[in-house]
């Protein structure tokens, strides 16, 4: 369930203004060009005049523009004006900025308006100067001119603008979505093509079950619903999507990933390539029964390429594959024993259920007077689950009045009472979009820099909408947090589909439907906000408008030579999301406005490709994370607005000297490491970091790697929430290593007086974490603390305490685990997710008592190196615990009848035991499994049950089980 409900945006609330993809740059240009007049620039000769005269009249088209972005359906007349303010609003924007960057020094202008325009009156006060911005003003003029002359011809002024009302986000959204949406009208087709899959007849040959339909029916949700109900009956098993342009070797390698649990076998995998990969894969499979899902297959040449890594062996094998294509489905299935199956739409009762059950939170709770026009509205949507969704989220956030569902009922056409076309799901998407406000529109049009099945992590999409200007501070509220509740609106709203939800609530990524996203892109081309370049489907747009922004998911040359012919001196945001597009790009001297460059996952990105980095002046956001980068260029120091750069997944070591100069940057990111993996690339924090002090989180960089002086200066940053350091095991013994460890330690206490949230600590030995003991003061607001070692500690820290009230992630390794350390952890009140590890054999088995733990929902014990212990829960053990992970020790459990007290967790849902066979006979290992399962078996809620053996170091997967 997604608890984190953004807060609906209505009209008058105070705010500054944003980029939009309504308005453009206008807002922030109007409040630009008042700064302008009141600093020492506005007082020269002449400018004043100029820039009062042209704020006045963008005053004016601001108003209007305004008022035509509130009609739901404006004429062509109307977008083409709005088009051309748009345009007129951005030039102006980039014209000033440039002007005013070549006036000055080319230095730092951290230190505001005021203070640059003091410096650089002087320069302005030359006729030359004065004789470059009358002219550029004097051209911006003549475009207004004409700007207005048209709308005097349209007769624009006769057009009147309508609104919508918008209700509270229903927090309820989420939830029903999870719980409802994807399971409505699922369980019979479910069990029936479940019983097919399983049946083997008289052969053990590989059999194959497509699914087709139109986009919206719900095959992959079916195809999911299969697969969690049989995987367990199969040696492995995997689940993959295609799309209209598959990686091959992507794909494969993917397959292998799920498929194979042994750490020796998937080694180097990075360096196969495609024809060793397939190879690789038939190997694993050639003599075990498996089942593939492979999701949204587009054409029979993917089919065809994918198919023969799938060897034909004789052991039940089984694929499920999606497509809307019925074409592609025959030719998944050309075997007397395969089976097509075609969706349907949902039927009316179906239909019924999960609209009312989405609105009011049951099929049997809504008031009467809604079931006519209900009825009328369901019949529209034609059974299909996604309008049906998008149809109900939208009546959910409005009033519930009779006349506004009745408003709804006529503005959705009868384009799906006609036909189930992809045009009448558009329309019915559009409903959704057009009820949003301007912000939720903008930062859902910005989806569309990425392809489809993408998985788009939350963060990289804040940052990145803060950095393009489309976020402001509202009601005391900081931009991360106003854009953060617009990241669960879209969710709330059911446009975009959460990904990894944690145990707090939050969500770590998202992923938008095929069919929202050929919305959104059409939008984005319509209000020229993005340009997508991705091959055969790339469109350019009105060649009189600039590009703004460009998203680049597939290029070739011949795409790369019309790209070169562009003006790209109005790009505010460049992403590349494929593999290999870099190569194609123009280089970065043509971008002169960047505010967002993403090179994210660009693997082929070298030392040339960034030249020209260094004029890039509005740069706010960087990336280069996961890109074979060694060395950041020079010039990265020039980037004097950065506040985001991402070096996670890149080879670089050292930062440049002047790095510290940066200091506005908020985010400086290395490597992130998992839990017991060594440190892959030791980062060294810069010295001077301490001048830093806009920085909010920090990651990937080492201590011991560091200077002495770079590790006290952490303690300076006032602003830092979230600190991830390593340190280097090697000569951990020396006077140095404890040097390091005890200066760490100080700037630890210091950071503990500011606005420290999060402490993740990687490697080492005791040196630093037993100083920790003595942390004080504790940071008022931590939340999380997380121990990614194998280092124990020999006791609880004396600052876990009941008074650490925010705390709600503990992850901690301890040498001896008591039921009085068991005591003092459940004593934390805000807890919700508890991490424990030991190195150490418990041979007493680890019993939690029914109290304590009050809110915790995810609890894992995971022993290593030796460690090893039996836990049990009692009655009133965990009362909201959902999701648990651990180890089970067959050798030693069997001597308690390998009970867990599963069945006194009552929110019990989703459960992963690792069975150790060290020591014990394989029937012990089954005996062990039997009485797992039977537990979960007997369990009210049925909890998904992951069973995993586990033989020393070799691991193997057989007991992955669907309960």
């Amino acid at each position: 369930m997604v608890n984190q409900t953004g807060r609906q945006l209505k009209e008058g609330t105070v705010m500054a203004p944003v980029v939009t993809a309504a308005l453009g740059a206008l807002g922030p240009l109007l409040a630009k060009l008042a700064d302008l007049l009141a600093k020492e620039c506005g007082r020269l000769k002449g400018v004043r005049r100029e820039i009062r005269s042209l704020r006045s009249e963008l005053f004016s088209m601001h108003g209007a523009l305004k008022s035509y972005a509130k009609l739901e359906d404006p004429d062509d007349q109307v977008k083409e004006w709005m088009s051309l303010v748009r345009e007129l609003a951005y030039d102006t924007e980039d014209c000033f900025d440039k002007f005013i960057r070549k006036l000055g020094d080319g230095g730092r202008h951290d230190a505001g308006l005021k203070e640059f325009f003091r410096k650089t009156a002087r320069h302005l006060k030359t006729l030359g100067a004065r004789h470059g911005i009358a002219y550029q003003i004097d051209d911006l003029k003549l475009r207004i001119k004409e700007v207005k002359q048209l709308k005097t011809s349209y007769k624009l002024d006769d057009v009147a603008g309508s609104t919508s009302g918008n209700a509270a986000v229903d927090p309820r959204l989420a939830a029903l979505f999870a719980e409802e949406a994807h399971l409505v009208g699922v369980d019979g087709p479910r069990d029936d093509l479940a019983k097919w899959v399983m049946e083997d007849g008289n052969k053990h040959s590989r059999k194959v079950l497509s699914i087709v339909g139109f986009g919206g029916l719900g095959k992959t949700t079916l195809a999911n619903e299969v697969y969690r109900k049989i995987q367990g009956h199969f040696d492995c098993h995997a689940f993959v999507s295609v799309s209209q342009k598959p990686d091959r070797k992507k794909i494969i390698k993917d397959v292998i990933s799920q498929v194979s649990y042994s750490d020796e076998f998937k080694k180097d995998m990075e360096i196969w390539d495609e024809k060793k990969s397939i190879s690789k894969l038939r190997e694993l499979l050639q003599e075990k029964r498996y089942l593939v899902i492979i999701d949204d297959i587009w054409s029979i040449v993917a089919w065809n390429a994918i198919n023969c890594a799938f060897p034909e062996n004789s052991c039940s094998s089984r694929i499920v594959a999606t497509t809307r294509i019925l074409e592609v489905a025959s030719s998944c299935c050309p075997g007397p024993d395969d089976q097509i199956y075609e969706m349907k739409p949902l039927s009316d009762p179906h239909s019924e259920r999960l609209f009312f059950r989405r609105i009011f939170g049951s099929e049997n709770c809504f008031p009467h007077m809604f079931l006519e026009v209900s009825k009328a509205i369901l019949k529209k949507c034609g059974g299909l689950p996604l309008a049906i969704i998008s149809i109900s989220g939208l009546l959910a956030n409005r009033p519930r009045l009779k006349e506004e569902w009745e408003k709804v009922k006529r503005s959705i056409g009868s384009d799906l009472n006609r036909n189930q076309s992809l045009e009448g799901m558009k329309n019915i998407l559009s409903l959704s979009y057009n009820d949003l406000p301007p912000n939720l529109k903008t930062v859902l049009l910005h989806l569309s820099n990425f392809p489809e099945d993408y998985v788009i992590d939350r963060e990289r999409l804040v940052r990145q909408w803060i950095a393009e200007g489309f976020i402001s501070e509202e009601r005391g509220r900081s931009c991360q947090e106003v854009a953060e509740s617009y990241f669960y609106e879209l969710i709330n709203k059911s446009l975009v589909q959460p990904v990894n939800i944690r145990y707090d609530g939050k969500v770590q990524a998202c992923r938008v439907h095929d069919m929202m996203l050929e919305l959104i892109i059409s939008k984005s081309i319509e209000e020229n906000f993005i340009t997508v370049v991705n091959g055969s489907q790339t469109v350019w747009g009105n060649s009189q408008c600039s590009i703004r922004r460009l998203s680049i998911q597939d290029i070739d040359q011949e795409l790369a030579f019309e790209l070169v012919k562009k003006d790209l001196s109005h790009v505010r945001s460049l992403i590349i999301t494929a593999p290999g597009c870099v190569k194609h790009l123009p280089s970065l001297t043509k971008f002169e406005t960047l505010r967002v460059l993403d090179f994210e996952g660009c693997e082929d990105l070298v030392e040339d490709d960034m030249n020209g980095m260094e004029n890039l002046f509005q740069l706010k956001y960087l990336s280069f994370r996961r890109t074979d980068t060694q060395e950041l260029p020079s010039g990265i120091v020039m980037l004097h607005d950065l506040e985001t750069l991402d070096l996670r997944g890149t080879s670089v070591k050292d930062l440049p000297a002047r790095i510290v100069q940066l200091t506005k940057l908020q985010h400086l990111l290395g490597d992130r490491y998992e839990k017991k993996i060594p440190i892959r690339y030791e980062k060294k924090i810069p010295i001077g970091i301490g001048n830093m002090t806009n920085l909010r989180e920090i990651s990937g960089f080492d201590i011991t790697m560091s200077s002495v002086g770079a590790v006290e200066e952490l303690g300076s940053l006032i602003n830092l929430k979230v600190l991830h350091l390593g340190f280097t095991v090697k000569g951990a013994e020396s006077q140095e290593y404890k040097s390091h460890a005890e200066m760490f330690h100080s700037s630890l206490c210091k950071l503990g007086s500011y606005k420290l949230q999060s402490v993740h600590i990687d490697g080492g030995n005791s040196a630093p974490f037993e100083l920790l003991d003595s942390w004080s003061p504790l940071p008022s607001c931590l939340q999380r603390f997380e121990m990614g070692t194998m280092y124990c500690l020999s006791k609880l820290p004396k600052w876990i305490t009941p008074a650490l009230t925010s705390l709600a992630c503990l992850d901690i390794n301890l040498s001896v685990i008591t039921e009085e350390v068991l005591g003092i952890l459940g004593e934390l009140s805000a807890l919700l997710c508890l991490k424990l590890s030991t190195d150490t054999v418990h041979k007493d088995r680890l019993v939690l008592q029914g109290r304590g733990f009050p809110c915790l929902k995810e609890f894992v014990y995971e022993p290593f190196g030796e460690g090893a212990g039996i836990l049990l829960f009692e009655e009133g053990a965990l009362p909201k615990l959902e999701k648990l992970r651990l180890w089970l020790f067959v050798s030693m459990a069997k001597a308690y009848g390998f009970y867990l007290g599963i069945d006194h967790l009552p929110y019990l849902k989703d459960v992963l035991v690792i069975l150790q066979k060290r020591d014990a006979t394989s029937p012990e290992v089954e005996a062990a499994a039997a009485a797992i399962r039977k537990e979960a078996n007997l369990h009210p809620n049925h909890p998904m049950l992951n069973l995993i053996l586990r033989n020393e170091k070799v691991t193997r997967g057989i007991l992955f089980s669907r309960i």
